[in-house]
């Protein structure tokens, strides 16, 4: 109790130098929770939005077509799979699907395709297909001779919405198949290679095409949110296991999209080396701050050591000075940021004007988010603590090899 008085007392006598230093901590605090939170918020938005764009949360998908797909790597898809994801309670909805190569033409104009079949009204439980649609609609589940293909495709073949297509491709028996189908739409999904190859058919006109009655490359799965989702995965693993299908493997969206998952840990590493700058900063602020009061209690140390005082309460005295400016900016700091991220998380910032266009043609949101995840605060408010503490090391050390005539005749 002693201490926390000499502590307050010896930071009040130079009031203005005390609030500088504990305001450099609470808006380095401030900036640090506030830059966290909107880097992991606007990641974990953007994440939900590619995610729920094309891959959906899970995947299931026949053992080793993720490193090779191919069609020989497709798998029925009966009623049991259906059951299984059904009886998943994380499970919000699942869409087959059918992926393959093939070649696409119109009049003198040919291209190579990337054939994907869906089920239209099962896709707009798990993805967002039918938002991208550019021009047109979107394919009807009871018309199998239509198809929308990428924007990009269709001015590469000189086609326009309404014409007639001829979609040829080899089959899951080996044999040629083609049809002709009618344009009805165009998708711009914002990643290039989907935009200039991508025909999307309905799922039976797909089984037709490739002689693949029944089965399907992948079952796409939709999800609450990213929280629970290894337990989802091992339930739906577990309940496919139950109906004995051995054959296929349950994939998270980050084991179906390495990239992405290292993308963004590569910029949470960037962003976490800006943050570590501003916290060093201020800690040599906190160091000048304790180092210079100290400097000026000298003569007042030397006296009290020389009446009696241990050179291990005056350690303690400082320490305990420099965790209380610590504590004072980084609760203040801590407050605010969490605040300031709950706004933002509430009321997102939009990009507008070009920089908005650029982030749609991608398929990204045009917003800037962040997150009320309280972890935030407290591993940035804990880290800030930690390393004042550290700051406060070396005036402690200072006043620990100070002599009590040294410190009376210092001037």
């Amino acid at each position: 109790m002693m201490l926390a008085r000499l502590a307050w007392r010896n930071l009040y006598r130079n009031k203005r130098r005390s609030l500088l230093t504990v305001a450099a901590v609470s808006f380095a605090t401030f900036l640090t929770v506030v830059f966290r939170g909107i880097a992991v918020g606007t990641w974990e938005y953007s994440l939900q939005n590619t995610v729920t764009l094309f891959s959906g949360f899970l995947q299931v998908q026949r053992h080793g077509y993720q490193d090779a797909p191919s069609l020989n790597k497709s798998f029925q898809y009966p009623e049991k799979v259906v059951s299984a994801l059904e009886s998943c309670p994380g499970v919000t909805g699942y869409a087959p699907r059918i992926m393959a190569d093939g070649l696409i033409t119109y009049g003198a104009n040919s291209s190579g395709a990337a054939i994907l079949g869906i089920d239209p009204l099962a896709e707009r439980k798990v993805s967002r297909f039918h938002e991208r649609v550019r021009d047109g609609r979107m394919l009807q589940p009871d018309s199998p001779d239509e198809i929308v293909v990428g924007y990009k495709l269709l001015e590469n073949l000189k086609a326009k919405v309404g014409d007639f297509l001829v979609v040829l491709a080899q089959g899951y028996d080996g044999v040629m198949g083609n049809n002709r189908y009618r344009v009805v739409g165009t998708l711009k999904m914002g990643v290039p290679e989907f935009d200039a190859m991508t025909v999307v058919m309905n799922l039976g006109a797909v089984q037709q095409l490739l002689a693949m009655d029944g089965r399907v490359n992948v079952v796409a799965v939709g999800s609450l949110d990213f929280s629970g989702l290894s337990g989802v995965q091992k339930q739906l693993a577990r309940a496919l296991a139950q109906r004995g299908l051995t054959n296929v493997e349950v994939l998270t969206w980050d084991e179906v999209m390495p990239e992405l998952k290292q993308a963004m840990e590569v910029d949470l590493v960037n962003d976490s080396v800006l943050l570590v700058i501003l916290i060093v900063i201020v800690t040599f602020g906190i160091l000048n701050t304790v180092l210079m009061s100290i400097t000026e209690r000298y003569r007042e140390f030397g006296i009290t050591l020389a009446m009696g005082m241990q050179p291990a309460v005056l350690v303690r005295l400082v320490l305990f000075e420099t965790a209380l400016i610590a504590v004072l900016g980084i609760l203040s700091g801590g407050l605010l940021g969490h605040i300031a991220n709950w706004h933002f998380t509430a009321h997102p910032i939009t990009l507008g004007g070009q920089l908005a266009q650029f982030y749609e043609d991608y398929g990204f949101l045009p917003q800037i988010v962040s997150t009320t995840r309280v972890s935030i605060p407290l591993t940035v408010m804990g880290g800030i603590l930690v390393v004042s503490l550290i700051a406060g090391v070396y005036p402690a050390f200072r006043v620990s090899r100070l002599e009590p005539l040294k410190g009376i005749r210092y001037t």
